[in-house]
């Protein structure tokens, strides 16, 4: 065998690649080319596929009932996005300017909370909002603050409320990582240079915070895109995302041919967006003097 390798080198590398190759190809490549197979096909009379080629499920996804679903969940992935930059960046920046110790006390702190199950942290928010029942509503009228209930639940305010609460983590973390090896020095060299703190932060501090930003905007914006269980309980079936609709179509409509078009128009949403921001981010740093 040490022969073998010694004669054929990058054998040794492709073994090393085997295990994980083989878990790709099993539980990623093949489900998506079945469900790839499943877009061009007709739904059964009653539920099912008909092996029979069609065009038909991608040109309904275009229909403006689903077009506008579409529009929807990208604007609310967009702005959940900036939310939790707008939160995570300087919650990023105090932990990464902290003594060590602190460090780890306040990422343990920020993580605690997520431990808990998604679904279950998804229904508290639903105890917190209800119209008429909800902690918030119940308290504020209590007190006389409100004559009636605010509209805090089933609607887009309350879905981008649970997305940003489920997807923050997300956003510090990598931006964390990047300041967390930021070089103090060049900090300073601006301070000496007379440069203000907003200026220090606009040529120093977040040029060098891109790679954290672009990943932790790519890590909220694409799950948001595609949720489906928090627009289920916090929409309260008045407020939908294109999750929900291609939830519906598999169990539900058991349409599994359109459900599988939707699919893979919204990866191709998804993977639009995400060239398109990489690429822009890349030109912003290569504008920067």
């Amino acid at each position: 065998m040490q022969r073998l390798f010694a004669r054929y080198p990058a054998l040794r590398a492709w073994l090393l690649l085997l295990p994980a190759a083989t878990w790709l190809f099993i539980f990623f490549i093949a489900p998506l080319f079945i469900v790839l197979v499943y877009s061009f096909l007709e739904r059964g009379t009653y539920g099912g596929v008909v092996w029979q080629f069609s065009l038909e499920n991608f040109r309904r996804t275009f229909d403006s009932l689903y077009f506008s679903t579409f529009l929807r969940s990208f604007y609310i992935a967009a702005v959940t996005t900036f939310i939790c930059l707008l939160l995570g960046f300087p919650l990023a920046y105090y932990i990464s300017t902290r003594p060590p110790q602190r460090r780890s006390t306040l990422i343990l702190a920020l993580m605690i909370p997520f431990w808990t199950n998604f679904l279950i942290r998804t229904y508290a928010w639903l105890t917190l909002l209800r119209t008429n029942t909800g902690l918030i509503n119940v308290s504020l009228m209590s007190l006389g603050i409100i004559d009636k209930p605010l509209p805090l639940f089933g609607n887009d305010f309350a879905i981008i409320l649970g997305l940003v609460y489920g997807w923050l983590p997300d956003m510090v973390l990598p931006i964390y990582a990047t300041l967390e090896r930021l070089d103090t020095s060049l900090l300073e060299a601006a301070s000496d240079l007379y440069a203000s703190s907003s200026k220090v932060f606009r040529r120093v501090i977040w040029p060098l915070s891109l790679p954290g930003v672009v990943a932790g905007s790519m890590l909220v914006f694409i799950p948001s895109l595609g949720a489906f269980v928090t627009p289920a309980i916090l929409g309260g079936g008045k407020s939908l995302m294109i999750g929900n609709i291609i939830s519906n179509q598999f169990l539900a409509a058991h349409d599994w041919p359109f459900g599988s078009a939707l699919s893979f128009v919204m990866m191709a949403v998804m993977l639009l967006a995400t060239l398109i921001y990489f690429r822009s981010t890349t030109s912003e740093e290569r504008m920067q003097p």
